[in-house]
């Protein structure tokens, strides 16, 4: 069956449910979000003298809900106009309306009879055929299927998406022993590839896979934290970032999520699993009881493990809770001399292995919490999985984890550990043990730049499910084609390279600089093109202004010029190459990166790429060609009967203002992005793929390398002056700094080609001069460098 989704209908505008439809609609799919109707008035309905009979009130709580929903931060949509493919309406009136839809959602409230009522209505208008599935986070999903018709338990199945929808990647599929496998196999598919999901399947017990593990992990450490007598400030130093966890740690997270919610999936772990030999960690301690009892759940309530005050001077201040005498106080810092070591280094698995070894505290919380998980984790297959790739997806992708469990196994040493484990008392499963005896030391390995995972069920390794369409640079090292200490390039099969770069951030310096000229280079020696990607959290956050502020400092203005001409230099190479170059950014594409995605041959981005010229913010311009790249985009933009200056203007405050897209599709508004040229992958695994497919494809219809333009259209003193009248007034408007002020005209000065006295056609290299000429001279600007250092100490830049 040929199966399209065209239209979907969600049931329950609540949090999650108006973000699904949001997510949806985002991707292009018409969308019906339904509720309830109201069963009063409000005051003001009643003073409008309305019933609830009108449509206004009838809709009232879906409507009020899907605003929220869009004006909450951080945004649910891609771009604030995919809300007009959701359409409103309530059960009464609209549920009918579902019989045109392709896939039914509910996202009502977590109880069963409940939903069972809203099933039972549903099949009545339900068109045979269509996917019916259903959001909870909890309830056997075998339960709600129970009492319906054979068409209707063929096509139902779990859905269970993690909140916020939009950025949270995670998408657990659940089916029931009535589901059909072509509906399982279906929803696997189209969440990964039209949703952007990692798609998990997963067994119908409780809380499935990434809560059963997640909130596992959180009790262990709430036993750990009491046992070691650790403060929460100390937790959460050494449970986030440091061991590849989001920045929200633990006791963060739980503030985020609700303490509430946190504690309702530990009692049910701990009522439905009474075989589970860690149940008891599921216990809640008293001190977590007493938290739900004081009403302290965290940020919907104001307060949890750490609240907000406002301190003498007005100033925002965050406290921390000491759960012995359960009063807050001022946030600690804590140090261990172990963490201290484990911060100098950059790479994730190589500092795990330096924590490990730490004898101090730290050191000995991580390697029990290591313990804990590694033997949960194999235990619970083939409990909630058959698979133990699918836990480590379930992990990152709903926890935010940057390493998976088997894998984190894998890098500290599966023999060593299981050993240690042991003898400190946990059990390990069988399986692995097994897997030991056989001679297989590891639970992934990669094989010709694929990724293999230990199969349990026929012993053996086996490819992980994708294959050529979720490509990983650095399962390619055995393939590696040149290297410097920044730098790898890797040949990606099908006579096309991959460079990507392990600096900080994925800083751009001299190396990196090196290593894309050096990449060109090669490929146009032998190869059909280059893709440039990376695997990191982000892409880049642009060039490197510790060198900048550096040779500002000591005034080296001819050393300054190079590096800026290298720059550009290296920008126009990637233009200016004889085979494709395409760029797949994610995530923060700030700055030089974003420059060369400007002057790239195709750029596909995924969905969540945030993408911006940021110059502006430290008191610089764009010097790596963006500002020129901008100039000529606004020549070739002005239209005839369309004044000039209108598009000079949308292009220059762009800049100005260092706009940083939300999103890869609201690059395209900006004019970062061309929408003839790239295409966003929805999910951030397949851009390699893409860009990989995207080289040959340019390769294949005859790719020829462009000439450097010598027609750029700018107008000069013509548009100069406007320019300068709307910096004079956002200078007014208190909205720029007197700094901000002398950064802008200079980008103006560049933008509109110089002081010419008339429009004139110029070449890319004479913006270019201009471009570096303004960019030096801003170097040498005390509150620019003012800005720098304030960067460089992990600030924000001041405002001088």
């Amino acid at each position: 069956m040929n199966r399209i989704i065209k239209k979907v209908a969600v049931l329950g505008s609540g949090v999650m449910g108006s973000r699904i439809a949001c997510h949806f609609a985002g991707i292009g799919i018409q969308t019906l979000l339904l509720d309830i109707a109201p069963s009063a008035l409000t005051e003001t309905e009643m003073a409008k003298k309305l019933s609830l009979e009108h449509p206004a009130v009838r809709n009232r709580i879906v409507n009020e809900s899907l605003a929220a929903a869009i004006r909450s931060n951080p945004s649910p949509v891609y771009t604030k106009e995919v809300a007009a493919r959701i359409r409103t309406g309530n059960f009464t009136d609209n549920l009918k309306d579902i019989a045109g839809c392709d896939w039914v959602i509910e996202v009502v409230v977590e109880r069963l009879d409940i939903k069972q009522q809203l099933f039972t209505e549903v099949e009545k208008y339900r068109r045979p055929g269509t996917l019916i599935t259903s959001n909870t986070s909890g309830i056997p999903i075998h339960l709600m299927a129970e009492g319906r018709s054979e068409d209707f338990k063929q096509h139902f199945c779990g859905t269970h998406f993690f909140n916020p929808p939009r950025y949270l990647r995670l998408l657990e599929i659940i089916p029931t022993p009535h589901t059909s496998p072509e509906v399982t196999d279906f929803l696997l598919h189209y969440g990964d590839l039209y949703l952007g999901k990692t798609t998990v399947l997963c067994k119908d017990t409780p809380a499935f896979i990434a809560n059963r593990i997640g909130v596992f992990s959180i009790m262990a450490i709430f036993r750990l934290q009491e046992q070691l007598g650790l403060t929460i400030d100390e937790v959460e130093s050494l449970a986030g970032p440091l061991i590849g966890r989001p920045k929200s740690a633990i006791f963060r997270t739980a503030d985020v999520v609700g303490i509430d919610t946190l504690v309702k999936v530990a009692n049910g772990v701990a009522a439905n699993c009474p075989d589970d030999e860690q149940k008891d960690v599921f216990t809640i301690p008293a001190w977590l009881g007493k938290l739900v009892a004081n009403n302290w759940l965290g940020d919907k309530t104001g307060q949890g493990f750490f609240k907000k005050i406002k301190g003498a001077a007005g100033e925002k201040e965050i406290l921390t809770l000491d759960l012995r005498t359960m009063e807050y106080g001022p946030r600690q810092r804590p140090k261990f001399a172990s963490v201290e070591a484990a911060k100098a280094v950059d790479d994730l698995k190589t500092r795990l292995k330096t924590l490990a070894k730490g004898a101090d505290k730290a050191g000995e919380f991580l390697r029990r919490l290591h313990y804990a998980l590694f033997s949960y984790a194999s235990l619970r297959i083939p409990e909630i999985s058959d698979e133990l790739y699918r836990i480590d997806d379930a992990m990152m992708a709903g926890f935010g984890w940057e390493i998976g469990v088997f894998e984190s196994w894998d890098v500290l040493g599966v023999d060593t550990m299981t050993g240690q484990l042991k003898e400190a008392g946990f059990k390990v499963a069988p399986w692995v043990e097994e897997m030991l005896a056989a001679g297989f030391k590891t639970f992934y390995k990669v094989d010709n730049g694929k990724r293999m995972y230990y199969d349990i069920a026929s012993k053996r390794y086996k490819p992980l499910p994708g294959g050529e369409a979720f490509l990983v640079m650095k399962n390619f090292e055995g393939q590696t084609v040149w290297k410097n200490s920044a730098c790898h390039l890797y040949h990606l099969g099908d006579e096309v390279l991959g460079l990507e770069w392990n600096t900080k951030m994925g800083t751009i310096g001299g190396e990196v600089l090196e290593g894309i000229q050096r990449s060109i280079g090669m490929a146009e020696e032998r190869y059909k093109g280059l893709v440039i990607a990376n695997d990191a959290p982000n892409f880049s956050a642009g060039a490197n202004v510790g060198l900048i502020f550096m040779l500002a400092i000591e005034q080296d203005y001819d050393e300054l010029d190079m590096a800026v001409r290298q720059f550009q230099n290296t920008m126009m190479r990637a233009r200016y190459s004889a085979v494709p170059v395409v760029v797949a950014p994610h995530g923060l594409t700030l700055g030089g990166a974003c420059e060369l995605s400007l002057h790239a041959d195709r750029v596909v981005p995924a969905a969540e790429s945030y993408i911006g010229l940021v110059e502006l913010g430290v008191g610089l311009i764009p010097g790596g060609g963006g500002t020129k790249e901008f100039a000529l985009r606004a020549g070739d933009e002005m239209h005839d009967g369309e004044p000039e200056t209108i598009t000079l203007k949308n292009r220059f405050f762009t800049v100005a203002t260092a706009k940083v897209s939300t999103s890869a599709y609201e690059a395209f508004e900006l004019g970062i992005l061309k929408k003839d040229r790239d295409i966003v992958s929805i999910n951030q695994s397949r851009r390699i793929a893409e860009a990989k497919s995207s080289v040959i494809e340019i390769y294949n219809d005859g790719y020829t390398m462009p000439l450097p333009r010598k027609d750029v259209k700018v107008l000069g003193r013509s548009a100069l002056g406007a320019l300068y009248s709307g910096i004079h007034a956002m200078w007014r408007g208190q909205y720029a700094t007197d700094h901000d002020v002398v950064v802008a005209k200079k980008l103006a000065f560049v933008m509109c080609g110089g002081d010419l006295s008339e429009p004139a056609l110029v070449s890319e290299q004479y913006l270019l001069d201009l471009e570096r000429e303004a960019f030096l001279s801003l170097c040498g600007e005390k509150r620019t460098l003012e800005r720098i250092q304030s960067v460089l100490k992990g600030g924000k830049p001041v405002r001088n």
